[in-house]
Order: C-alpha cells, then structure tokens, then sequence
C-alpha cells in the first residue's frame, strides 16, 4: 500500500455516497465530521476503513460513515503507470437541515 507523493498519484472519486443519519442521532442533534483512513484497492473499490476522528460512537454515526465510505467508487491511484492501492483520508459530514 502506498502514500500519495513520490510518483504514487492521488485515487480520484468517480462515485461519492453520503452517509445515513441514525434515527436516535437525529434526535439527539448530533452534527459534526467523521474523518476515515481509507485503503483504494488498485480495482477503485474500498478496502479497509479506519475511523482517524470520530464525531459519535454512541448513536451510530461513525459506523454509518464507515459503511458509507467503502460503498465509494474511485479512479486507482497508480504507480510508474500501474494501478497500486492508496492510503486516503475522507472527511464525511453529517448536518441536519
């Protein structure tokens, strides 16, 4: 697995999914971010997802996050012109409108 940099390039997102509020997380108006560490496989699938900063632990939120994440959808990260899996960070945000 590789880093951005050093001729390793950067996966870029073809498709994005938002993360679900939990019932008892909108009810508790719990609203912030979720920042994941996130492994893009050389297929542009997600593999191993690590929560760096949680937001909520207690009604659900960060799970929602996780599940949301590795449904994401990107363009491989390559190395010397090869399909290589990348360490990425996403930030997921949950705000009630």
């Amino acid at each position: 697995m590789y880093r951005p940099g050093n001729g390793v390039t950067l996966p870029r997102v073809l498709r994005e999914v938002k993360p679900q509020y939990t019932s008892d997380a909108m009810r508790a108006k719990v609203q912030g971010m979720v920042l994941l560490e996130c492994v893009v496989k050389p297929d542009g699938s997600v593999g191993d997802v690590h929560v760096v900063r949680s937001l909520d632990s207690t009604f659900g939120l960060d799970q929602e996050a996780v599940t949301a994440a590795r449904k994401w959808l990107f363009a491989p990260g390559t190395r010397m012109g090869e399909p290589v899996s990348v360490l990425v960070t996403i930030e997921l945000t949950f705000t009630l409108r």
